[in-house]
């Protein structure tokens, strides 16, 4: 009946909808939610455009990347630039001359660098083995004790000596005033949301919101010449490895009666014993708080975003690409690599944490490998 049957609503099940329609496939995409757009959906609350599962901040380098998507939705100039919030301490991120400045009283560049060698020489640090090591061989013992070790250990749930260093390697560490925190060249979020691109993508392409493949696998197999699959690979083949690790996330979000809660987009809760790794303010993404002088709106909406241990049956949302749950992975792409009906992408489906920019990219490639 169908030449594709993509299994996912988000931007790689909805990029390679739009591409294999636009090359005349006929194509039906199910998705298990009740809406479009996967994890980037956004839902218009008051005027205020609300990351229903965190915050998506579009970056890239890639100008095919950047080209692509902006021909479904206008851009703004958002630039992500949060703040940490350790007790009643406020720092800039990424870490960078405002970090060093307020949390050592240094003013040039040269005084954070001695400052951060002078730890890492009392650390006895040479090769960092884990995420600890690695952090603190980058920034320093006082950084790493105030804004890295009780984060990370919420967002993933492991102490940072037990976590792999790559993790920390992404953050950027600058010696200028530059709260920039993506090195990227192209920055910002569509104006409107992200569930209108998804939209568009898919316009004229019929879709099945509420359907679970698995509840009605054996009809859904049967359905298309090929299946383009995002959701859990070791799902798909019902763990007969074992289960691959993931981590879940729960949000608390809610309507407040104030016009500026916290003055920025995202503010991150650093200390261990705060649950919450972040709060939320959604309007600040689209600058709906900008004075008397400029579109204003009233009430705030804001998220409390909780990290959570994942268990069968939860959202996952971030894969644990540790060297353990990788070796297991390679195990499933071993079958992935025989499938000739099958195509898995995205997240879940190639288990690597990937950025809205990196799915976009990998979803284009895999089109052009398929349809040419």
């Amino acid at each position: 009946m169908y030449d594709y049957l993509i299994v996912g609503a988000g931007l790689f099940g909805s990029i390679f909808a739009y591409e294999a329609n636009k090359a005349g496939k006929k194509v039906l995409v199910i998705d298990k939610r009740d809406h479009l757009a996967g994890n980037v959906y956004t839902e218009n609350v008051d005027g205020i455009n609300v990351h229903k599962y965190g915050a998506h901040i579009f970056h890239t380098s890639n100008k095919e990347v950047w080209d692509y998507v902006n021909q479904f939705a206008e851009f703004n100039r958002y630039t992500n630039a949060p703040v940490a919030r350790y007790k009643d301490e406020l720092y800039n991120l990424p870490f960078n001359m405002n970090t060093f400045s307020k949390m050592w009283n240094v003013k040039t560049p040269a005084e954070a660098k001695a400052k951060i060698e002078e730890q890492v020489k009392e650390a006895g640090i040479t090769e960092p083995k884990n995420l600890e090591e690695q952090a603190i061989s980058m920034v320093g013992q006082d950084i790493y004790e105030k804004l890295i070790k009780g984060y990370t250990g919420k967002q993933w749930g492991k102490e940072c000596k037990d976590l792999p260093s790559f993790i920390i390697k992404r953050l950027p560490v600058r010696f200028v005033y530059d709260d920039n925190y993506f090195n990227d060249k192209y920055q910002g979020i569509p104006e409107g949301g992200y569930t209108q691109i998804v939209e568009k993508m898919l316009d004229g392409i019929e879709v099945r919101l509420g359907e679970d493949f698995f509840d009605k696998r054996s009809e859904y197999e049967n359905i298309a010449e090929k299946i383009v699959f995002t959701g859990m690979i070791d799902e798909y083949y019902d763990y007969c490895y074992g289960e691959l690790e993931y981590r879940s996330l729960r949000f608390e979000t809610e309507e407040l009666d104030v016009e500026n809660y916290q003055g920025n987009a995202v503010v991150n809760y650093t200390e261990y014993e705060i649950p919450y790794t972040r709060i939320i303010e959604h309007k600040h993404f689209e600058f709906l708080c900008q004075g008397a002088n400029e579109e204003s709106i009233p009430k705030t909406v804001i998220t409390k975003e909780y990290p959570a241990t994942w268990t069968k049956g939860d959202e996952p949302y971030y894969p644990m690409n540790d060297d353990k749950n990788n070796a297991l992975y390679a195990k499933y792409k071993e079958l992935a690599d025989k499938e000739e009906k099958v195509i898995f992408g995205g997240r879940l489906g190639m288990y690597k944490y990937f950025d809205m920019h990196n799915v976009v990219a990998e979803a284009l490639d895999c089109v052009r490998t398929e349809i040419g």
